[in-house]
């Protein structure tokens, strides 16, 4: 049965598609210098079911979470500086949500800030960033041109990461989707970064970061990546691959991970992933696509994919993920809704586990 509160939550998200497109909120001056105002919101309704129960929830798709930032830029001949403010609204993201309790609807902490960074863009030397953003490898993992990205793709734990999977007795294991289905892309940190200029299709990255934005923790970062962005016979192909460590009270975690996608004219679309962690498990995923033209409102993009983990949380363990999902893009709306199906598989060499599943049904508004 579905709970109750979901006709309404539907009935609201598709609202959303009669919204006018908003106009840019963009302000330029004489000298080559600009101040935007841009964001997103992204309501989703996550259902779960765990196997002996089922749960339903309003919340902020985590995937691509509701946010509001400010981008100052101005340019000094050919180089251009830019001062960005980017910050979640503080909405109860989707991976929080549990059997054993859900988080506060609107709490924001200051570890959504996402930029507070300044930036040198040069033509020749690159670009150098300081301050709260990306580290190099944010985004590696994540290479898709399958156009399901708002709510589908490789990230499974930013869904319904909080989330215990149970053993078969029914009982909860304490081990959660976050612990059994990750795909190791990095985040955000306080941090010095250099992007290289495009060679040959190619660009590195490599940065070094604290966690500046919580207390009491010490941990360092550097990592480094490569990309690569290319049109071959009429075949769009983005690429990534991409080293991370993290330094904890003297041990290190080390991640190597890297993805590529590639989209055909016909619209049909293929994403590969994989990632290992050193002595801590590692992944393979696939997703296949299609981008089609059926309605004059936007494209709609459907996708398959299949996720294949092993030795998380335990050696010989395995966990296993099929997703299977759409997104209509309402183009004069600057909006998408999705629908994303899920399941999860987990099994380890000692304990019998229940299968779950999870829906994700939103809409995401671009101002």
């Amino acid at each position: 049965m579905l709970p109750k509160n979901i006709l309404p939550t539907v009935a609201a998200l598709l609202a959303l598609s009669a919204l006018p497109a908003t106009a840019e909120l963009k302000y330029s001056n004489t000298t080559g210098g600009t101040v935007k105002l841009y964001g997103q919101f992204n309501p989703a309704y996550l259902s779960f079911d765990d196997g002996v129960a089922s749960y339903g929830d309003l919340v902020d798709n985590e995937v691509s979470n509701t946010r509001a930032g400010l981008t100052v830029t101005q340019e000094f001949g050919a180089s251009v500086l830019t001062f960005d403010f980017l910050t979640a609204l503080g909405f109860g993201q989707s991976s929080n949500y549990s059997q054993t309790g859900n988080p506060e609807f609107l709490d924001w902490r200051r570890t959504f800030v996402r930029k507070l960074e300044f930036s040198l863009e040069t033509p020749t030397a690159g670009k150098f960033s300081f301050g709260q953003g990306s580290m190099a490898t944010d985004g590696v993992a994540q290479s898709d041109l399958s156009g399901t990205k708002v709510a589908m793709y490789n990230g499974l734990d930013t869904v319904a990461g909080n989330y215990e999977i149970r053993t078969a007795a029914g009982a909860l294991s304490g081990i959660e989707i976050d612990d059994s289905f990750t795909g190791f892309d990095s985040s955000r940190r306080g941090r010095l970064r250099y992007d290289s200029p495009s060679l040959n299709n190619f660009t590195f990255s490599a940065a070094y970061g604290k966690d500046i934005l919580s207390t009491n923790n010490n941990d360092t970062y550097i990592d480094a990546a490569v990309r690569y962005k290319n049109e071959i016979a009429g075949i769009k192909v983005v690429g990534s691959l991409g080293f991370a460590r993290r330094t904890r009270d003297a041990a290190d975690r080390d991640d190597t991970f890297g993805s590529i996608s590639g989209l055909h004219p016909s619209g049909f679309n293929l994403t590969l992933a994989a990632g290992s962690r050193k002595d801590s498990g590692k992944y393979s995923f696939a997703k296949v696509g299609y981008i089609a033209d059926w309605v004059s409102v936007g494209k709609t993009s459907m996708a398959i994919d299949f996720y294949n983990g092993s030795d998380f949380v335990t050696n010989g363990s395995s966990s296993r993920s099929i997703g299977l999902g759409i997104v209509q893009k309402f183009d004069a709306a600057n909006l998408e809704t999705y629908l994303v199906v899920r399941s999860y598989e987990y099994t380890d060499p000692t304990t019998n586990y229940l299968d779950a599943s999870s829906a994700l049904f939103g809409s995401r508004w671009k101002f």
